[in-house]
């Protein structure tokens, strides 16, 4: 029974490069000192040996928290615990930051391989089905150590590799939206078989309308627009996802083969593409479900292999292999803009992204104290581009890294960790030329570039667990890659209203990161303050300048000095078997230090919140749930920015889980009814690029949530 869960364990938690550690000796501890009657356990003991094995903040969450807190994306499904927030594009679609760092700042991996999609552009949102994940890993602060490039922020592991308990299992979902008449569904069946062979499949579907706000309209450039029925005409759209899985499980050898799609069609909100909406003969306000010109198509395939295999020896061997295509296609009416004449079909950009990632770690227990990791990843990507529009080069980029890193237990009390790591990276950037003449000549964009960047990275930890208190403290070294859209952009950037430019000459970013957590666990209380400060020698930022292109303001990349520094809190009170609460808040300060915005913020830097959440459970299996949610003011602005005024929020939910029994198995039906911005309020949200159009966030919204697992 123990070595069956020891490696169960393994088996769930040890992807090699894009994750934790795994803590083999908290495991082999947590066989030794607690009496196992069933599957789950319970107490004190077990939150201490999860906060013991990493000495970073990490956060973890199931299927059940995502069903519970279900938003119109993976990332809004997220935003309820502290330091992680959704960039909302539209109706269903987010970006993800963590500590106000996101787009190629932070890493999201999804079964120990790094998600690789157009991450650079503000529109562009996760190609991740939320309806097909089994849990979810945050780490917040620095994450190079184990990820390389993009992990400076963090990162966030999505897994899933749960592997079936039954013959045959299943798991039907039906899940609907009022603020923007979302609906859809999804299945996941499963099997395995005694000898080990098992088998997953999951397909899920969803269609929305355009987004209803709490306006009747906003102002433009001076234009007064109208929305009809309060709605954001052209947000429509609908996505399909489906994936299968085969594999083989035993106690020493296991392996895997994934295969998934997902497929977007979505619309860009028409009034914030232009002015040209005005001159269009397309009726947006015929239909809130038709998705016209401007839109984007999106398709990510991914095909992920993991093997493991688990010698006498101790030695613990991984290996992860993927293959990813990314491809994303914006269309809109075409329009001259300057010097540009009318273009002879509406594909304004279409990106092409293939990506090949090997990632290979092992793992032994030394001398009964040692918990060693060793591990090497190579990645090579080729992104191109086509249509009419200019905003990234062609490009092919290689990058290859090695790390080892080690916990070394001094007692049950105390881990110190550290680790080091080493990058290589080539980026070749291809040239471009404009299709038509400017002043009476060719304009050349991007030139043919071939850049090499390395970096040496390290981290240090420490764990000590006494009483009730839990401490743990991490310093540690982070880099960032300059992207190709930061090295060799040259154009007008419709969406979010600028033309860019790029900069060759850029240094990669390096941040020195000092990470804090205290946790005091005691009866039916718990408190958690999790402090942070980093430091920039080099951070890479998009600096607005007084000059102006085609009507447009010119941002250019800098780089320059940058302090930030925050701090996350929360409070968790069980006052009663049936009565819970629990309180939560969050600050970040960022400063520039150097360069033309020296001492401003950093641009559109998140404003500090707090939470209270009351829940009753009157049933065993159910319960209601209020929750109030302030943000306040932000004044630190970067101009051209505007200040945004604090707003206040309030959420409810309810849930209950039926259970009954069919033959010999249980069968389970969950429904969860969840209510946000029941006061309807109209607010700006300050991290929204819409906010610089004067569109609100979305306004009341009721959605319903049925799960039946059989």
């Amino acid at each position: 029974m123990r070595q069956y869960l020891f490696l169960s364990a393994l088996c769930c938690a040890s992807v090699p490069v894009c994750s934790q550690t795994y803590d083999y000796m908290a495991v082999k501890d947590t066989m030794e000192t607690q009496t196992l009657q069933g599957v789950t356990v319970h107490g004190q003991a077990n939150r201490r040996q999860v906060l013991m094995q990493s000495s970073q903040s990490v956060v973890n969450v199931g299927k059940e928290f995502i069903e519970t807190h279900l938003g119109g994306s993976l990332m809004q499904s997220l935003e309820q615990i502290p330091g992680v927030k959704a960039m909302s594009i539209g109706s269903g679609e987010s970006k993800p930051t963590i500590r106000g760092l996101g787009f190629n700042r932070m890493a999201v991996t999804e079964n120990g391989i790094k998600h690789e999609g157009q991450q650079w552009g503000e529109d562009h949102g996760l190609e991740i089905s939320q309806m097909d994940i089994d849990r979810v890993e945050i780490v917040k602060g620095p994450s190079a150590l184990t990820c390389g490039s993009d992990a400076i922020g963090g990162v966030i592991n999505i897994y899933s590799d749960a592997l079936p308990e039954r013959k045959i299992e299943g798991r039907a979902q039906l899940f609907l939206r009022s603020v923007n008449n979302s609906v859809g569904g999804a299945i996941r069946l499963g099997g395995i078989t005694p000898r080990g062979f098992y088998w997953k499949l999951a397909l899920s579907g969803t269609d929305y309308a355009d987004m209803k706000v709490p306006t009747d309209s906003i102002q433009y450039y001076s234009y007064y627009i109208k929305l009809k029925n309060g709605r954001l005409r052209n947000t429509a759209g609908r996505e399909i996802d489906g994936s299968a899985t085969f594999g083989y499980w035993s106690e020493k050898f296991s392996t895997s083969l994934r295969i998934s799609d997902t497929n977007g069609k979505s619309g860009f909100f028409a009034n914030a593409h232009g002015l040209e909406v005005r001159l269009s003969d397309i009726d947006y306000d015929s239909s809130e479900r038709d998705v016209d010109l401007p839109y984007h198509k999106v398709n990510h395939l991914k095909v992920l292999s993991h093997t493991e295999l688990h010698l006498a020896s101790r030695w613990h061997l991984f290996a992860d292999l993927g293959y990813q295509h990314n491809r994303r296609e914006e269309l809109s009416e075409p329009v001259s803009h300057g010097y540009m004449p009318r273009p002879m079909s509406t594909l304004e950009r279409r990106f092409d992204k293939d990506t090949y990632t090997a990632n290979l770690s092992a793992k032994t227990l030394v001398a009964g104290q040692h918990n060693i990791s060793i591990g090497a990843s190579t990645e090579y990507q080729r992104n191109s581009r086509d249509g009419w529009g200019f905003i990234i080069p062609d490009f092919r980029n290689m990058t290859a890294g090695a790390y080892a890193y080690d916990r070394w237990h001094l007692s049950e009390r105390l881990i110190i960790s550290g680790g080091v790591r080493y990058d290589w990276t080539r980026t070749h950037i291809l040239p471009y030329t404009d299709w038509y003449e400017t002043l009476g000549e060719y304009k050349q964009r991007s030139e043919d570039r071939v850049l090499y960047f390395r970096s040496l990275t390290w981290a240090l930890g420490i764990n000590y667990a006494t009483g009730p208190w839990t401490l743990k403290a991490n310093v540690g070294k982070g880099f960032r890659t300059p992207i190709p859209k930061e090295l060799g952009t040259d154009g007008v950037n419709y969406h979010i209203f600028r033309y860019e430019c790029g900069n060759a000459n850029l240094n990669p970013e390096e941040s020195y990161q000092v990470d804090g957590s205290v946790n005091y666990t005691k009866g039916m209380l718990t408190i958690q303050v999790d402090p942070y400060l980093s430091w920039f020698s080099n951070y890479i930022y998009m600096s607005p300048t007084p000059e102006y292109y085609e009507g447009l303001q010119v941002y250019t990349y800098e780089q320059a000095r940058v302090l930030r520094w925050g701090v996350e809190g929360t409070v968790r009170c069980e006052w009663l078997p049936q009565l819970e609460s629990e309180l939560q808040g969050e600050f970040l300060y960022a400063r520039l230090a150097s360069g033309s915005k020296k001492g401003y913020t950093l641009p559109f830097s998140q404003p500090w919140n707090v939470q209270l959440m009351l829940k009753y459970k009157p049933f065993e299996e159910g319960y209601v749930s209020v929750t109030g949610r302030y943000t306040g003011e932000q004044r630190e602005i970067v101009p051209p920015e505007k200040p945004t005024d604090g707003y206040f929020l309030l959420n409810a939910a309810m849930g209950y889980c039926f259970h009954f029994s069919h033959l010999r198995h249980k069968h389970a039906l969950t429904l969860t009814l969840q209510a946000q911005n029941l006061l309807n309020r109209r607010y700006y949200d300050h991290t929204s690029y819409y906010r610089l159009i004067g569109v609100p966030e979305a306004g009341r919204n009721f959605s319903l949530v049925a799960s039946y697992a059989f």
